[in-house]
């Protein structure tokens, strides 16, 4: 059987509620890595460095920019985010599905850079629920939350590029939908190529060769 990790890019409107997702999904599952983004923007209340995410000046994010240390990078509503590259590599290289929680133009790098990776966009039930939890935050203006909106019009013309789509209504289904995807995404032929080989190998090892 194949024994590499897989890497797995999720996506979703802001709002969408990924970020919570993500945690049940790690916190309920263990052959899983979040990967850890790095950002330009603020940190909010009770975010945590290295945890939610490394927090850069914009000089320092270039500069990661520059020497090549993201995997992809991405602006959003006038702040870089990204992924650092040595993380995912090392985690993938342990056997760990490592699961990137990044931006449409992100995810789209990435694909680029990883072919086989499996892309999932998180989408809420409906606009009206959208802009119910993005206001129910309480951390953004009117304002931003209009710019978040409108930003969600703009990535959902790239969700068809996307291996799946999950709609994110409770957390607890949408965790069990999720993983069942990704390790549904195991067992496509290319992810198993290894094993058929060694099967077929057998096979002509066991069967005597039979007349046309």
């Amino acid at each position: 059987m194949e024994h590499k990790g897989i890497l797995v890019v999720v996506s979703g409107f802001a709002g969408a509620g990924k970020g919570t997702l993500m945690k049940n999904l790690i916190d309920t599952y263990d052959e899983y890595a979040l990967s850890v983004s790095a950002t330009s923007r603020q940190p909010r209340k009770g975010e945590v460095e290295g945890e939610h995410y490394f927090f850069k000046t914009r000089e320092e994010f270039e500069e990661m920019i520059k020497n090549g240390e993201l995997l992809e990078h991405a602006q959003y509503v006038g702040n870089y985010y990204g992924t650092p590259r040595a993380f995912v590599e090392e985690k993938l290289r342990e056997g760990l599905d490592v699961i990137l929680e990044i931006e449409v133009q992100g995810a789209l790098q990435v694909k680029k850079l990883f072919p086989n990776s499996v892309l999932i966009f998180v989408m809420p039930p409906s606009a009206a629920e959208l802009e119910k939890r993005l206001s129910g935050r309480g951390t953004e203006t009117e304002e931003v939350i209009n710019k978040r909106m409108h930003r969600a019009i703009v990535e959902s013309a790239g969700i068809e590029k996307y291996n799946y789509v999950v709609i994110n209504d409770d957390v607890k289904t949408c965790t069990e939908v999720l993983h069942g995807m990704i390790q549904a995404a195991k067992l496509t032929p290319k992810r198993q190529a290894t094993f058929i080989k060694e099967v077929r190998e057998d096979l002509r090892k066991m069967v005597k060769d039979i007349d046309d």
